[in-house]
């Protein structure tokens, strides 16, 4: 899973057996047959790598796991603040350290900040382009999330996924 996906372009079609000495029209959708599998599985660990990174705004880090065709070009050359989120934040979460983004907006004329992030020991395994010990590690972890869902110190609900990944809010007082 370290290593870079090739682009593949398979045509759509679920081909049916034949019958008799007759080949059926092939149906609409997508399968993937045995020997296509591993190609399938690296794009789909890859992709979610690149989710990730993305969720916690790092751009640099989620180009390495994309394909041209998947939107590579769209995470490399100049970002503008105003479109895109930038990697720039720590939270400590329920007691685990984040990376990731923070944004400030009004709801109901609300302040709220909004964080998203990654676990940074396995944030940094994907910056690193280390999808597999990520995959190892997050596996390891599935039972060990912790399933409280306000952090009183960060004053807001907290949510912890099975990958790493947190979402988390606060109304600003000020």
């Amino acid at each position: 899973m370290d290593h870079f996906v090739e682009d593949e372009n398979f045509f759509p079609g679920i081909q049916r057996p034949t019958e008799g000495n007759r080949t059926p029209e092939k149906e609409p959708g997508f399968h993937i047959t045995p020997d296509r599998r591993e190609w399938f599985r690296h794009v789909l660990a890859r992709t979610e790598a690149a989710g990730l990174t993305a969720f916690a705004g790092d751009g640099q880090a989620t180009v390495q796991y994309l394909t041209k065709r998947q939107g590579s070009r769209h995470f490399t050359g100049f970002a503008h603040a105003a479109t895109g989120s930038v990697q720039d934040a720590r939270e400590q979460l329920l007691g685990i350290q984040f990376v990731g983004t923070d944004h400030v907006f009004r709801l109901n004329r609300t302040r709220v900040e909004a964080f998203s992030g990654v676990a940074e020991d396995l944030f940094r395994h994907l910056e690193g382009g280390r999808v597999e010990r990520y995959r190892r590690e997050v596996y390891a972890r599935r039972d060990a999330w912790p399933l409280d869902t306000w952090d009183s110190r960060w004053r807001g609900p907290v949510s912890v996924n099975p990958d790493g990944s947190v979402l988390a809010m606060r109304v600003l007082t000020s």
